[in-house]
């Protein structure tokens, strides 16, 4: 049996008809008044962006959905958890104030902000999941324990996972550092011979695990957390991971995280994502690369694998923005554009450990 998942369009000539007022339509279509009870602390995990990254999505939005969960008696906060990696989130406080630099102020929102992890992300808890890959999970404490949740995510590429959506923001958002360690779990090397030795990858390693040594970059592996700051940044990809044999098992952990999120309290949670802004880079990234494809709409649904799905196929079949593909149609822009990448195996995973299901229904708004 497929899952419905709600579309609407943003073509607009009137304000009742804005994008605003369609994310507020798609709250309702989804039944969000369904999942909160009176009175109950309502997470809302949303992506704020790393600092540099304007591309995530419009604090404007997010305010609709806060709105509706008050209107149904909800108390609602934001939410996110800290990064693995150095940048402008790593720990509570940072990542605050990178928030409210992004617009995501209570005087813009209409609710509190909470990093779910605690100061430095160590505040989380296990959950026993009994996976393919893992069979125990560590998420962020308040994200784990607000028994209901709207999980609001920008779909867009990904240079390791191929794309994130719903599936991606519960998984790595919703793991503490230990947690996001354990989906990466992966080793990166190094190869002389492309490198340039420009030390971008030594600067951004938070464990100091790359070092400049005859000119080139070398890796010490007992450091190496498998953040992969490094990948993102090394302007001549020298630095890389054995995807042969590490990509479909790291895929399938991101997947096995977005269930461990989520275990227990299914029903009690809704998914919203903008295809709006489909960069090829995650929001992780201090920068907003140009467009993959036109801005395709909001969409919604109550099954995080059939609405990552649905956003999928939207995207393969939308021309491409780049000049050189731009009439073509029905393939895969973020392989396209990272290579090594099969975002595909997320949803097949989830489906298979029972996160959703890929079959579904869209229903325009």
């Amino acid at each position: 049996m497929s899952s419905i998942v709600y579309y609407a369009d943003i073509h607009t000539r009137s304000r009742e008809d804005s994008k605003i007022a369609k994310v507020a339509r798609l709250c309702d279509a989804v039944g969000l008044k369904k999942i909160i009870k009176k009175n109950e602390l309502t997470a809302i995990k949303v992506h704020f962006g790393e600092y540099g990254n304007d591309t995530h999505v419009n604090p404007l939005f997010v305010r609709q959905v806060v709105d509706k969960v008050i209107e149904a008696g909800g108390k609602p906060f934001l939410t996110d958890s800290t990064t693995l990696y150095s940048g402008s989130r790593r720990n509570a406080v940072d990542h605050l104030q990178t928030a409210y630099r992004h617009g995501f102020a209570p005087s813009v929102v209409n609710a509190p902000v909470i990093i779910a992890d605690g100061l430095y992300g160590e505040n989380d808890v296990p959950v026993r999941i009994n996976g393919k890959r893992l069979k125990e999970v560590y998420i962020a404490r308040e994200i784990r324990r607000a028994p209901a949740m709207v999980v609001i995510s920008h779909f867009k590429g990904h240079q390791m996972a191929g794309f994130g959506g719903a599936v991606k923001n519960l998984a790595m958002g919703g793991a503490s550092p230990r947690g996001k360690r354990a989906q990466h779990a992966t080793n990166v090397q190094v190869d002389v011979n492309i490198c340039i030795g420009c030390g971008k990858c030594v600067g951004v390693c938070p464990q100091k695990a790359l070092a400049m040594r005859d000119g080139k970059s070398v890796v010490e592996l007992s450091r190496c957390i498998g953040c992969f700051e490094c990948i993102t940044v090394c302007p001549v990809k020298a630095v890389d991971m054995d995807w042969g044999t590490e990509l479909a098992p790291f895929m399938e952990r991101m997947a096995e995280y977005a269930y461990g999120t989520v275990k227990g309290r299914k029903k009690r949670i809704c998914y919203i994502n903008f295809v709006l802004n489909v960069t090829p880079d995650c929001d992780c990234a201090a920068w907003s690369d140009v467009h993959l494809v036109p801005d395709l709409g909001i969409l919604a649904s109550r099954d995080p694998v059939a609405l990552d799905n649905a956003c999928f196929d939207l995207v393969k079949a939308a021309p491409s923005l780049d000049p050189a593909k731009e009439k073509e149609k029905d393939f895969d822009k973020f392989t396209a554009r990272w290579p090594k990448t099969h975002g595909e195996i997320q949803l097949v995973h989830g489906e298979a450990i029972g996160l959703g299901n890929r079959q579904y229904t869209l229903q325009k708004i």
